[in-house]
């Protein structure tokens, strides 16, 4: 009789937890190894160990860069994951917050493009589409501070912090005054790698990257050691100056006829690193190649484009659909100059096939920028060497870039002399400021453009859920991850736009009240249960089978 009773009693328990809902899944939350970051890696224990609290069954799983690359940004269709580590790194053009409040969030860019989570809010993408056409600066301020706010109330990922990244060089070797501290970048930049001058007969630049490079590609946004190598062998008409602003470097000068029209002045007697001379067709070229779909990631940047048209052997006029208020940052000073000679036929041939530019890599890449392509062993090493010819010619001789995983590894490569400058160090940066006591090393921290954050796949149940997604956000608070990940070198973050970027950042948009009671809050308002067990199950109805 007890047997059949408690057989009963089982029974009702599992027929109220079916009620209920479907327990949740187990999850696995990704991240690059500790030896390649040691600070995502234990940001994602700390993670991990802060969602189980609110009845979820969290594995992280740490893979190399190559294949966590591969899962979460090459493989959409169908994707095979759930949450992932990731970064948004600080790049000169981001100076205007367009490029990440737009093409990582907007639906349009979902299937090839940044938006690899596959967020898709219509009234956000209203907002962001306004913004690009704004040019009074108070109004496009309210209309981007309106759009980190959506972001807020939705959080599509679990933004985390800025980083302040601490780079470090030798002040033997490398004249502190010709080493530039570019605004929300650092000190690891464009124009630090072309105008550091060499104190000792030492004139190549050794670096380090603790990832591999995946391509050296013009048409390519590949990854951010990448576009290290893309900025300093392709010249662009403006680049981002150490203030932030964008200025004339292909060009000579611009000239805005009206609201959708510019005429841009080529800057005259450039030439290709193969000798040939860079023309207006080589320019009209490389804003056209990118409208269609062989350039899917530049894409977004040349879409406010309704034509482009040499106005003599010198001038080049942009007509764009719309005004445009990021256009200066987000196009003149982001496409890449590619010449019409080389990547006209192989455009042309690739239109014949299923691959499109970005699978295409140059035997010897060849561009106008101040560093010349030499050799590329792959993990192993890049070497660039001055384009004396330049218009702006570097200092230095040679840019050596070496791919060394380990944190600590490139550390004692710095003091030993291998390296002259740590131009990737995600070890703990106390352990960076100890080491250089005494030592010939500067070592400058500056807080990012960039971002860290957790990436949620919105492509299935329970992510696809806001209040799923905002529960777990605030069950984690920025302080704790500044101090204990980051070691203080970071401030909080609820945005992708920096607090670098003082101007478009939303009033009080850190200010997050977190916490797992409060978590847990917002979870059972949205109806989701815990059992006896203290497992998570989605509301009364929905299934994990179908997520509704």
């Amino acid at each position: 009789m007890k047997k059949f009773v408690f057989a009963l009693v089982a029974m009702m328990l599992a027929a109220a937890v079916w009620a209920e809902g479907d327990q949740i899944r187990s999850f696995e939350l990704l991240s690059r190894t500790q030896a390649e970051d040691p600070t995502e890696f234990q940001a994602a224990q700390l993670v991990a160990q802060e969602w189980r609290k609110l009845g979820l069954d969290v594995e992280h799983k740490a893979i190399p860069w190559e294949q966590l690359a591969q899962v979460v940004w090459f493989d959409r269709d169908p994707p095979d994951w759930d949450m992932t580590m990731w970064r948004m790194v600080g790049r000169p053009e981001r100076s205007d917050p367009d490029e990440l409040i737009y093409n990582l969030f907007h639906s349009s860019t979902a299937d090839a493009g940044y938006n690899f989570i596959a967020y898709s809010n219509p009234e956000y993408d209203a907002v962001v589409e306004a913004q690009r056409v704004e040019t009074d600066p108070d109004a496009r301020q309210a209309l981007i501070i309106q759009a980190q706010e959506i972001l807020d109330r939705d959080q599509p990922n679990a933004f985390l912090v800025h980083p302040q990244q601490a780079y470090a060089y030798r002040s033997d070797i490398w004249d502190p005054a010709t080493v530039v501290e570019q605004s929300g970048i650092g000190i690891k930049n464009f124009w630090t790698f072309v105008d550091a001058a060499p104190l000792t007969d030492q004139r190549d630049m050794i670096l380090n990257s603790g990832v591999v490079v995946q391509a050296i590609n013009p048409l390519y946004i590949s990854g951010a050691t990448d576009s290290w190598i893309t900025e300093l062998i392709w010249d662009r008409l403006l680049r981002i100056s150490p203030e932030g602003l964008a200025e004339p470097w292909a060009a000579e000068s611009y000239n805005w006829v009206d609201d959708t029209t510019i005429d841009v002045t080529l800057r005259s007697g450039m030439t290709w690193h193969d000798g040939e001379p860079v023309t207006v067709e080589d320019v009209v070229f490389s804003f056209q190649a990118p409208q269609g779909d062989e350039s899917p990631m530049y894409k977004p940047f040349v879409s406010g484009i309704a034509d482009i048209a040499a106005l003599d052997e010198n001038t080049v006029r942009f007509t764009l659909s719309q005004p445009s208020a990021a256009f200066l940052t987000a196009t003149l000073a982001k496409i890449n100059l590619v010449p019409l000679h080389i990547w006209g036929p192989i455009l042309d041939d690739l239109s014949t096939k299923d691959e499109n530019a970005e699978s295409y890599q140059e035997e010897i890449p060849i561009g106008s920028g101040p560093f010349k392509y030499v050799n590329w062993l792959r993990s192993q090493e890049v070497v660039l060497e001055a384009n004396t010819e330049h218009f702006s010619a570097p200092e230095i001789d040679r840019w050596i870039l070496r791919i060394i995983p380990n944190a600590e590894a490139s550390l004692g490569m710095l003091r030993s002399g291998e390296l002259n400058f740590l131009s990737g160090y995600l070890g703990d940066p106390q352990v960076l400021v100890q080491t250089s006591e005494g030592q010939p090393i500067d070592v400058v921290a500056s807080t990012e453009v960039g971002f860290r954050y957790v990436a949620f796949n919105h492509r299935a149940a329970p992510f696809d859920d806001p209040a799923f997604r905002r529960a777990l956000s605030l069950a984690l608070n920025r302080n704790f991850f500044v101090q204990a990940a980051y070691k203080g070198f970071a401030v909080p973050s609820n945005s992708p736009v920096s607090t670098a970027l003082g101007f478009w950042t939303a009033p009080g948009i850190t200010d997050l009240e977190t916490g797992i009671e409060l978590a847990k809050g917002i979870l059972a308002e949205a109806g989701y249960t815990l059992d006896g067990r203290g497992r998570l199950h989605y509301p009364d109805g929905v299934t994990e089978q179908h997520g509704n």
